[in-house]
């Protein structure tokens, strides 16, 4: 990764000092043209976000709009703000914050709000301008063969040193399973990837099929358990990092760690196993990733999948073509399911049925805040890595913007079990998280 422009750590340092902005690494970043009826739009639209919500609106000389005891966005450059929020929606906020015209001393606590009623934060007279404003995802972003793998490298191909600087020793990034707030991390993530493992009846002697490799912790686990692991994945760091893991696990007899899209893989597997993937497929590619599962699946096995949900169907189908900010700076060509998508998607393309579902979006919201936190705590040694204030800045709004997703409960996370119609085992699986 080449070195970008920084001004060092983040403490102590101007979040709009446009001294720190390499704007040619984030042209994005420039001082908008200034545009009097879109930041007058964005007025009118933030007064409404702030009784809709209840959040405080500072303003630079003095003024604010809101609730005196509500959680605070400090505007620290008026007409950029109002300008970018106008001009690109949701979009425009989150790189208002990226470029430092806004601040909160307590992001997630102004966000959630927010996420709980962005079905509702337009007015139905204005949501004619939509058009204007939101815009629809690029075709270059589409998850073909070669889309998938420029989409992919793009996000885990960042840094593994990044990555490894705010996950836990287990370099898990997905949902932690937690019985309860005072869980540490590592042991949350052993717990979600022993279950996986259970509900999937992986045992001595499994032919194991996982989709979406990491850096392999699942996949360790389940060699350990005795089981033959193909792992799959299209991301170069991962998979080295991973076969390091694996290695040094001293299971890398019964690891294959390979370079390979899903949907070229062959074989019969008594389970497959995919955490926290299906949301890089995009919807074109969701019959075509189910019917892969079906194809896969030996006679009797079982699929443990963990997927991250839209809560609301209805808010699934308004939204899916949109492309956002966290497409356009974090996860390019993704998008999140609902529970009755992957249903409707399994009975209409493939013999499979969900037979079990545990829902655990509380885990996920701790999970991001620990993650935040230790990110946070660690800006010196991501900058030291060549990550500059402007990319730790984005990286702390989406963390924290998906922290806040999950506890407005517009996210939810599951992991689901497939199995095919007919052969669903007699009895119900039972899984005890707090003895786990």
């Amino acid at each position: 990764m080449s070195t970008l422009t920084d001004s060092g750590p983040d403490r102590g340092v101007d979040p709009g000092d446009e001294a720190s902005i390499n704007v040619d690494r984030w042209p994005a970043m420039r001082p908008p043209r200034p545009a009097p009826l879109r930041a007058a739009v964005a007025q009118v639209m933030l007064r409404r976000i702030t009784s809709k919500t209840g959040i405080r609106i500072s303003f630079p000389d003095g003024t604010s709009i809101g609730r005196d005891d509500g959680p605070t966005l400090r505007v620290i450059h008026p007409d950029r703000f109002l300008t970018r929020l106008g001009r690109d929606g949701l979009i425009g906020f989150g790189e208002s914050y990226m470029a430092g015209d806004w601040d909160s001393d307590d992001l997630v606590a102004v966000l959630t709000p927010m996420a709980r009623d962005l079905g509702s934060l337009v007015p139905k007279p204005l949501r004619w301008i939509r058009r204007w404003y939101v815009a629809r995802q690029p075709a270059a972003e589409d998850n073909d063969h070669r889309g998938a793998r420029r989409n992919i490298a793009r996000h885990y191909d960042l840094s593994n040193d990044l990555f490894a600087a705010f996950l836990d020793e287990t370099m898990t990034y997905s949902s932690a399973l937690l019985s309860d707030h005072h869980d540490d991390l590592a042991s949350g993530q052993r717990r979600k990837v022993g279950r996986i493992l259970d509900q999937a009846g992986v045992t001595e002697g499994s032919r194991v099929l996982e989709i979406g490799t990491g850096w392999g912790e699942l996949a360790i686990a389940a060699a350990n358990r005795g089981a033959d692991v193909t792992s799959v994945t299209l991301s170069v760091e991962q998979a080295s990092l991973a076969r390091q893991r694996i290695a040094a696990a001293e299971v890398a007899d019964r690891v294959d760690v390979r370079i390979e899209d899903y949907r070229d893989v062959r074989g019969s597997y008594d389970a497959i196993v995919s955490v926290e993937m299906i949301e890089a497929v995009g919807e074109r590619w969701w019959p075509t990733y189910f019917r892969t599962l079906d194809a896969r699946l030996a006679r009797g096995g079982r699929v443990g999948l963990q997927a991250i949900l839209m809560s609301s169907h209805d808010r699934l189908m308004a939204s899916r073509r949109s492309w956002t900010w966290i497409h356009k700076y974090i996860f390019p060509g993704g998008l999140v399911l609902s529970e009755r998508a992957i249903d409707d998607i399994c009975a209409e393309h493939t013999s499979l049925r969900v037979i079990d579902r545990l829902h655990m979006g509380s885990s996920y919201a701790e999970t991001l805040r620990m993650w935040r936190e230790r990110f946070t705590a660690r800006a010196g040694e991501i900058a030291a890595l060549g990550f500059d204030r402007t990319f730790r800045r984005m990286w702390t709004f989406y963390l924290a913007y998906c922290e806040a997703g999950f506890r407005a409960g517009y996210l939810d996370v599951a992991q689901l079990t497939l199995a095919r119609s007919g052969e669903a085992p007699d009895d119900p699986i039972r899984w005890d998280v707090a003895r786990a």
